[in-house]
């Protein structure tokens, strides 16, 4: 639940603009990778001082800047002040925990979302944010720590593979948010595999730890709702943008991205309603096996229910108990032997029982 609450609380009653890293700090080194690239040249290297990237603002290449780590906000604010960024958007870019956005600044569009992964050995969904600046002719991109899901991308523009090395800026956008959304499909893969398994318990075995497990998802299909449901008006605001930034070449390649993001809701959509459903089966579960402990509670007391008459009619209302002068008069009292009365009624209510389907 704690994914799902935004704590800027910290932010309360500082003017707007105020720089401040709100969130988990996920790195504890910035770096900044610098690709500089057109169509015949290619360059990527790690560099430790910001201002070496400034003087490729105004080349004719494309220019891709990408930081890891945001809790030096000096450092994003140094950045901020070179490209012409707002303050507030420098702000959101520090705040994590936005929700996915899109804002047209004219000279720049700034767009924010969130990357998905699955960690296989918390079993969990894991997110951080992406903030992305596309300008007339560079990208910048920030992100919460180090490693990510555009190393193809990387892979792509180094080997000039595709066409990526012969378009602009806002196609380098696209493949960064192609990539983020294509992504999004295998996490839901690994959560669908993850009902299924549930699924298999839930049917043969229940128990607390199943009930624990279908909270944890449930929790999970509201986290990725928050995440993409906003992330698809943000892809068709892209698609309908009317900034000289986004060629029309582009538009199309935005729309393909705005049919993934559908795809991926329905996906969510039909996940919440799997595992909701699975809760309503673990109750129903829980009240059958109830029942059942009740049925065979309820036969035993309806059962000793004569014998308790019995007993109490044999042992409370003599006068004179023959057994006491009688050794062999306790099993075959008068006019009956008390135990035979005893089993003929337990067989009795037995039979009764099976002819009933009872039991």
């Amino acid at each position: 639940m704690a994914r799902l609450i935004n704590k800027r609380s910290g932010k309360a009653g500082l003017p707007p603009g105020t720089m401040i890293h709100l969130g988990e700090r996920k790195s504890e080194t910035v770096r900044i990778t610098l690709i500089d690239y057109d169509e015949t040249n290619y360059r990527r290297e790690e560099v430790s001082d910001i201002e070496k990237c400034f003087g490729l603002k105004t080349t004719s290449t494309v220019t891709w800047i990408n930081i890891d780590g945001l809790h030096d906000t000096a450092l994003i604010e140094k950045i901020g002040e070179y490209f012409g960024l707002h303050p507030l958007v420098i702000e959101d870019i520090v705040s994590t925990g936005q929700r996915p956005k899109f804002e047209d600044h004219d000279d720049y569009l700034f767009v924010v979302f969130r990357m998905l992964t699955y960690d296989r050995k918390k079993h969990a969904v894991e997110s951080e944010q992406v903030s992305l600046i596309l300008g007339r002719n560079f990208v910048l991109s920030f992100q919460e720590r180090v490693g990510d899901v555009f190393e193809q991308i990387r892979e792509r523009i180094k080997t000039a593979k595709g066409r990526i090395r012969k378009m602009g800026c806002d196609y380098l956008a696209y493949s960064l948010l192609d990539a983020t959304v294509d992504n999004y499909f295998g996490v839901m893969e690994k959560l669908g595999e993850r009902i299924e398994a549930l699924e298999q318990i839930l049917v043969t075995e229940p128990n607390e730890k199943t009930l624990k497990e279908i909270h944890n998802l449930r929790s999970e299909m509201l986290y990725l709702r928050k995440s993409v449901w906003p992330l698809r008006e943000v892809v068709n605001k892209l698609e309908k943008s009317e900034s000289d930034l986004v060629s029309e070449g582009v538009e199309i390649y935005f729309r393909d991205v705005y049919d993934h993001t559908i795809q991926i809701m329905d996906t969510v959509e039909s996940m919440r309603d799997m595992v909701s459903a699975m809760l309503d089966i673990y109750l129903s579960s829980l009240s059958n096996r109830m029942n059942a402990v009740m049925k065979v509670l309820t036969i035993i007391a309806t059962i000793f229910m004569p014998l308790t008459f019995l007993s109490g009619i044999y042992g409370m209302n003599f006068k004179y108990m023959p057994e006491i002068e009688w050794p062999l008069a306790y099993p075959w009292s008068y006019p009956i032997g008390f135990w035979v009365l005893i089993l003929l009624a337990i067989g009795g209510m037995l039979l009764f029982f099976r002819h009933k389907k009872w039991l």
